[in-house]
């Protein structure tokens, strides 16, 4: 795995991209090899999406610190190292399926229409499916769960080799 690249989203309605980097102390570059949007943010926090996907920053007390990232479709890989301001409640990534809390970890997750799948590379996250938030399972590095419409228990499972590889790939890793 090449070395991660940090970098971090403010979850606000970002009309005014220029305001949102202001507000939040991020700065937002693309990268070309693969092609990635990068939110760096001065607290340490980073997320990498892929240039189609819909992420959407928050920060909702305006304080210039994240509290989370919505997105809608596509990928986001998220750094936030253990020495970072801690966030009341953690740091959340929110899907149509699922939200994903964590502090001091990364993990990347996988929007598509039909699901949500979360994978963790070093840290701990806690998934729960988002019509049920009081549910959750907690991954480790090295595992994974998948998120859909079914309401059945989430399943923490090891991810095999190709499945992380093919995830991490999109990401330059």
């Amino acid at each position: 795995m090449r070395h991660l690249v940090s970098v971090a989203t403010a979850l606000v309605a970002c009309a005014v991209p220029g305001a949102v980097h202001a507000q939040t102390r991020c700065t937002e570059t693309t990268r070309f090899d693969p092609p990635l949007r990068v939110l760096r943010c001065t607290d340490g926090l980073s997320l990498e999406s892929e240039q189609a996907a819909d992420l959407r920053p928050v920060d909702r007390d305006r304080d210039g610190h994240l509290e989370g990232a919505e997105i809608g479709g596509r990928a986001v890989l998220v750094t936030l190292p253990p020495r970072s301001r801690p966030r009341r409640g953690g740091f959340q990534i929110l899907t149509p399926h699922a939200i994903a809390s964590v502090r001091g970890t990364v993990y990347a997750v996988d929007v598509t229409a039909a699901k949500t799948a979360v994978f963790v590379a070093r840290g701990r996250v806690a998934v729960a499916r988002r019509n049920v938030p009081a549910v959750s399972v907690t991954l480790s590095p090295g595992e994974g769960v998948d998120v859909d419409a079914d309401q059945a228990p989430l399943e923490v499972r090891r991810w095999p080799q190709e499945r992380v590889r093919g995830l991490l790939e999109r990401f330059g890793r």
